[in-house]
């Protein structure tokens, strides 16, 4: 029998329920009985926070379009409080919405990217990459990677890229869906040569990974707060090539379909779990997977953690996550 998740919500602000009521609403009203998605309506729900040149909160922002033909873009997030003779850190961020929903340019991400960036300190990148059903795989994954060979090649021609940014010290992240796409850029940029950009750590927030399997976690919260079981199998079935199943390697990352990644130079992880996330067990799996191909991995779990909690600074956990990413920022980028 499934929970009832009714009683382990946590005391969210009003603010971030009324963000994820709309969202809920535009997810539920915008998917179309052929499954397909109504942007119009969608859009309607997802409010869109402008670039800020003028530091907001202690973080400037830029907008910089890779390629209009496919509406790539990123928003370059800078905090104020770095100075010249810093070396900073740079982070290339995706964000969730389980490769159908979202944008770098959503209230929701960019408070989250603002809020990283100030209390690391780090620049980030936040990746608008294309999304699904519309693309399917592997346009995700193309385009998460063009973005880095862009900035590799232009990054001292960019609006707003401080000259102190350390390009030897960068990052790949991404949230829920955003956290599988770090994973699948990395390992196209492990098998890439980068000129100028060299990834010494992979940010996996509650990675987005599945398979056919049910997992304990999964029955158990099959209507998790948030996130359903039924919710990601609609969202693997828009993502996926059509025909496949869970087990695709894009979903079942070590699974029996898998690409095999010992022979990867693959940098540091740290994988963030929550204890009600119905995605609970596959992202504890992923971590096991980098162990067992002799990965060095980090496993951050908090036990009353929703998916997506994060997205509220008035929880407790939010605040540990980001002096967690930051300890793993700082202790990387002094190893290295």
């Amino acid at each position: 029998m499934s929970k009832n998740t009714s009683s382990i919500l946590p005391d969210v602000s009003w603010k971030e329920r009324f963000y994820r009521s709309m969202i809920g609403f535009g997810v539920k009203f915008s998917r179309r009985s052929d499954g397909t998605i109504n942007r119009c309506i969608m859009n309607f729900f997802d409010f869109k926070a402008p670039p800020s040149k003028q530091p907001l909160d202690g973080v400037k922002s830029f907008d910089t379009m890779v390629d209009p033909t496919r509406n790539l873009w990123f928003r370059l997030y800078i905090p104020s409080a770095s100075t010249s003779t810093t070396n900073v850190p740079v982070i290339v961020y995706f964000h969730g919405g389980g490769f159908a929903y979202m944008s770098a340019g959503s209230v929701g991400c960019d408070n989250l990217c603002r809020r990283l960036s100030k209390q690391t300190g780090a620049v980030i990148i936040s990746v608008n990459y294309r999304l699904s059903p519309e693309h399917r795989y592997p346009c995700q994954y193309e385009d998460g990677f063009d973005v880095l060979k862009f900035i590799d090649i232009n990054n001292t021609n960019l609006e707003g890229f401080p000259l102190y940014a350390n390009l030897n010290q960068c990052f790949i992240a991404g949230d829920s869906a955003g956290g599988n796409l770090a994973h699948h850029v990395t390992v196209k940029a492990c098998e890439y040569e980068l000129r100028n950009m060299k990834f010494i750590g992979l940010i996996a927030i509650q990675p987005f990974f599945g398979g056919e399997e049910r997992t304990e976690s999964e029955i158990r919260l099959v209507d998790g707060p948030v996130l359903s079981v039924k919710g990601t199998d609609w969202l693997w079935n828009a993502f996926l090539p059509q025909g496949s199943d869970r087990d695709h390697p894009a979903s079942n990352i070590f699974g029996p379909k898998s690409v095999d990644i010992s022979r990867l130079k693959f940098p540091a992880t740290i994988v963030f779990v929550g204890g009600l996330d119905p995605l609970h067990d596959w992202q504890i799996r992923y971590y096991e997977g980098l162990k067992k191909c002799e990965k060095e991995a980090y496993l951050i779990e908090y036990p009353n953690a929703i998916h997506s909690f994060y997205g509220d600074p008035g929880l407790p956990e939010t605040g540990l996550f980001m002096e967690d990413v930051k300890d793993f920022i700082q202790k990387q980028s002094a190893n290295k």
